[in-house]
């Protein structure tokens, strides 16, 4: 197979053992070994291989092909055991950053998109909080979002314009059609022309169901967003290839619109207790138009204290013993009254620090009545050691704990807020009823919860533990008609779940839709549909 791929492919082609065994593993649960892996140099080499792969499929079934970027995927979506496909290597070029449109390829790392942007005083506001790790590629494939997602919404919301490579081998230019538009594409005797025809007949022939399935929490990864094509009466293809992890069409380029940076921000902190009141506070702070509500829980907190000094260094704060000192207080309300439950930040952000400080107090005086400790921070930099707080705590677990290793299987669910004080203690109870070791983090603006265990996966008995949790939250969360999965997608871990979240005729429908862009299950099987939980359990990585 190398042989033969090398005859038409630019970029470099590996089938070395250690290559294979790196691409084995994403941030995810899972170990996946892939036959092959290739670096495309340009749209030209993926043309070639996905029509090669089309070509070969029927003398060989296992072909397929999974697009790869940072590797930071926590669901195992850019795992797979043909052919993966790095983009990073070669295709990552930005062109001139424009608020209106800025063109990306997706090999390009946020971490060098973002000063890019901040020098033009814009910022794609969709970012998550591992920004230093992933790249525009998975958060367009994920449909990303993190903590200004309250405000600006997810990735969705921000591709204007792909180019998308289809299962024919043929690069399309994917861009919002008028209905004229859509009934001249509909019209061309093309593999895309079906495409659009297809998909645009099964929205119009299922449309009460699919607007049903509509998820009512304000983010979500699951499935395929058929309720999202049609909008403001045009019909856009990108609202359903953003999230769908590469297995409907692999994105070459994609035009991205970019949003001007609030030159101030500072942090209202709040520490709570208990979560009784966390839904009455969080619908007070909500009519005060904040750019964020995050929230971290104990555990997380203890873990920033565990390693102090480590959690210091990566602030890079311009005085050391200023920003030590000013942990002095967090450090005395713990000695006082024990570590918060919960802690919230709350962020404001705009033009002047006095219009921010009018936020803020406002905000003390809407939930004075709660008797909370809060905390106005004073400056950016004290802003930034909760953030850090926020931001790395994934990073220390998976660096120092010892003999367990984070396992990421029920990591981003969401519910309505205002269920929130009901479902989080009843998902709590469920992790401590197997005695997990876990952190919870995350989006309380959006009800959206990062749930990380720590687990020997040494110990096999561990397997069944993931299995019989994630039933549980999961039915847990269809109580609640959550989504299982608001930012990290469905991958290999949640795919077998979709069940808990749409019905058996949505889950066809889902199926359908897959058929029409891909009719050979050439583009990343497994993902969005056809997944199991035996795979899932056999692939679970021993260590």
């Amino acid at each position: 197979m190398k042989e033969e791929i090398k005859k038409f492919f630019k970029g470099e082609v590996s089938d070395d053992e250690s290559t294979l065994r790196t691409y084995s593993h994403d941030a995810s649960l899972f170990e996946v070994k892939p036959k092959l892996v290739v670096y495309p140099m340009d749209s030209e080499d993926i043309q070639k291989l996905v029509a090669w792969v089309e070509e070969n499929k029927k003398n060989d079934p296992t072909l397929s092909l999974t697009i790869r970027a940072a590797g930071s995927c926590m669901s195992g979506g850019s795992l797979n055991e043909s052919i993966i496909m790095d983009v990073m290597q070669h295709m990552n070029h930005v062109g001139e950053v424009k608020a209106e449109g800025t063109v990306v390829q997706p090999g390009v790392f946020y971490r060098d998109f973002e000063p890019k942007t901040l020098e033009k005083g814009l910022i794609l506001p969709c970012y998550t909080a591992s920004k230093n790790l992933n790249a525009l590629g998975g958060m367009i494939g994920n449909n990303s979002a993190g903590e200004k997602t309250l405000r600006y919404g997810k990735m969705e919301n921000f591709v204007l314009e792909t180019k998308a490579i289809f299962a024919d081998g043929k690069e399309y230019v994917v861009r919002p059609l008028t209905r004229n538009e859509l009934e001249a594409k509909m019209a061309e005797k093309t593999f895309e022309g079906g495409v659009y025809k297809d998909i645009a007949n099964l929205i119009r022939a299922h449309n009460a169901l699919i607007e049903s399935a509509r998820p009512t929490v304000s983010k979500n990864s699951a499935g395929y967003y058929l309720w999202n094509v049609w909008q403001d009466d045009m019909f856009d293809l990108n609202r359903l290839l953003v999230g769908s992890q590469g297995t409907l069409a692999l994105v070459t380029e994609a035009k991205i619109r970019l949003v001007p940076v609030e030159p101030k921000s500072r942090l209202f902190v709040v520490f709570m207790r208990d979560l009784s009141h966390l839904a009455d506070l969080v619908n007070e702070i909500l009519p005060t138009n904040p750019e964020s509500v995050e929230t971290y829980d104990d555990a997380t907190m203890k873990l920033a204290f565990r390693f102090f000094p480590e959690m210091l260094r990566s602030m890079k704060a311009k005085s050391f013993f200023k920003l030590f000192f000013s942990f002095i207080p967090e450090a005395f309300m713990m000695l006082r009254g024990g570590i918060p439950k919960l802690i919230v930040l709350v962020e404001y952000a705009g033009k002047t620090d006095e219009e921010i400080e009018i936020k803020m107090k406002t905000l003390e005086k809407k939930i004075a009545h709660f008797g909370f400790v809060m905390r106005e921070t004073k400056s950016e930099e004290e802003s930034n050691k909760y953030w850090t707080i926020r931001r790395e705590s994934f990073n220390l677990l998976r660096k120092h704990v010892r003999g367990s290793r984070t396992a990421p299987f029920i990591d981003d669910v969401v519910v309505e807020p205002k269920y929130m004080p009901e479902f989080l203690p009843k998902m709590r109870k469920i992790l401590d009823d197997y005695k997990l070791v876990y952190t919870i983090a995350g989006h309380a603006g959006n009800g959206n919860f990062h749930i990380i265990p720590l687990m020997n996966m040494k110990d096999k008995a561990n397997i069944q533990v993931i299995k019989e949790v994630g039933e549980k939250v999961y039915n847990l969360v269809g109580e609640y008609h959550g989504s299982i999965t608001g930012e990290h997608n469905d991958g290999i871990v949640r795919t077998p779940y979709l069940g808990k979240m749409y019905s058996k005729e949505i889950l066809e429908l889902f199926k359908r839709t897959k058929e029409i862009f891909d009719p050979s299950n050439i583009f990343n099987p497994g993902k969005k549909v056809n997944g199991s939980l035996e795979y899932m359990e056999s692939h679970i990585a021993i260590e």
